[in-house]
């Protein structure tokens, strides 16, 4: 089966990248092993070594916040229809928009788009944009011949609001052993020496959330983080100014570390050996990034918000979303009882295994492919 991807920024996850460019990359990784044809449309070239069955082709896009992805999607939509693609599959609102035009003028392809996220969320974005991305939503459950949710949640959502059913198949992650610590040591950290953060620098992620709640357990408790670092890892992403907001509030104290965008080893060192992983994120899809904290068996603690909740399957801690006070509440609390976070340590890994599984993703989507007619 000969499949094009359409969507994402690139195939390799770079700095302006996220959890939907982890999802393509995986999936189409999986894709390839299991013997099928994928084409990932890119915005940028990518330095990875391919894996098999898996083909990266480059198309632009004019480069801006508003116009990037769409233009992008439009000019790999007008490639793919030149292709012998059996599935055209967009990943994401904003692209979906153009999922009719394979639907009405490529009749021997089957288009399929994932509902990732409800971006009209995202802060970034101004009314315009958020209308559009309203109107995705949308075109994301009537244009293709199938619907494809990340979460319960969106699927639960897109049955309510708008009126069609989706598949739900999940994001996922693999479990991961790490006992190294020579990337730790380049960054001056050591093992179990800090809390951790990892996603793109954008407003909806809700680092000046937890950023704030840190500030003010220095002040407050400072018994508690006196030698416990934040560190924070992502890159922004047409965010400059939040980024600008993040390192005023991190101002004075030198225990706030950005490391800016992290990959390989030293990422997977970042995760494995942190004391506690938090995500203080608004809006989300199904969060890959605190299914990989998970991966490692990694305690977590989420904003509480359905789809973060969805992710942790009952497992981890919560605070109330958006709220200051209760994360400080929750955190030290956690700090206060260090057995507490022992004991939920690994817990998550069990839960990866059996209900975020990249081989059972890859499994589910194939078949949600062979399911329509050719």
């Amino acid at each position: 089966m000969r499949i094009a991807m359409i969507g994402q920024k690139g195939f390799d996850v770079g700095e302006k990248g996220g959890g939907i460019e982890r999802h393509v990359t995986e999936l189409a990784t999986q894709l390839g092993a299991m013997g099928e044809d994928v084409t990932v449309y890119v915005r940028e070239p990518s330095d990875e070594d391919l894996p098999p069955g898996v083909i990266v082709k480059e198309i632009g896009s004019i480069k801006t916040k508003n116009f990037e992805t769409i233009t992008h999607t439009f000019l790999a939509t007008l490639d793919a229809m030149r292709g012998n693609f059996d599935i055209i599959h967009y990943h994401g609102v904003g692209p979906a928009t153009l999922a009719w035009i394979p639907r009405l003028f490529k009749r021997d392809a089957q288009v399929v788009v994932t509902f990732h996220s409800q971006d009209r969320y995202h802060k970034k974005w101004g009314w315009v944009a958020r209308q559009y991305l309203t109107f995705g939503e949308w075109a994301a459950v009537w244009f293709p011949h199938a619907t494809i949710a990340v979460s319960h949640s969106l699927a639960v959502y897109a049955r309510k609001h708008l009126h069609h059913q989706t598949i739900y198949i999940p994001n996922g992650a693999r479990l991961k052993y790490v006992k190294a610590t020579d990337k730790l040591d380049a960054f001056g950290l050591e093992s179990q020496s800090y809390l951790l953060s990892v996603s793109r620098l954008v407003p909806h992620k809700g680092q000046q959330y937890l950023i704030e709640a840190y500030q003010r357990l220095t002040h407050e408790e400072p018994e508690l983080v006196r030698d416990l670092a934040l560190v924070i890892v992502g890159a922004e992403s047409y965010s400059a100014e939040y980024q600008a907001q993040l390192s005023r509030l991190a101002q004075g104290n030198p225990h706030i570390r950005f490391l800016g965008f992290q990959s390989g080893d030293a990422l997977d060192q970042l995760y494995a050996h942190a004391r506690l992983f938090v995500h203080a994120s608004e809006t989300e899809g199904l969060p890959l990034a605190v299914l990989e904290a998970m991966s490692f068996g990694l305690p977590v603690l989420v904003s509480d918000i359905p789809e973060n909740l969805e992710a942790l399957h009952h497992t981890g801690f919560t605070f109330t979303s958006e709220s200051v006070p209760d994360l400080v509440k929750v955190l030290a609390g956690l700090l206060r009882h260090p057995r507490v976070l022992d004991q939920a340590r690994g817990e998550s890994r069990s839960i990866i295994d059996q209900f975020f599984n990249w081989d059972i993703i890859a499994q589910e989507t194939l078949a949600v492919y062979r399911s329509l007619p050719h």
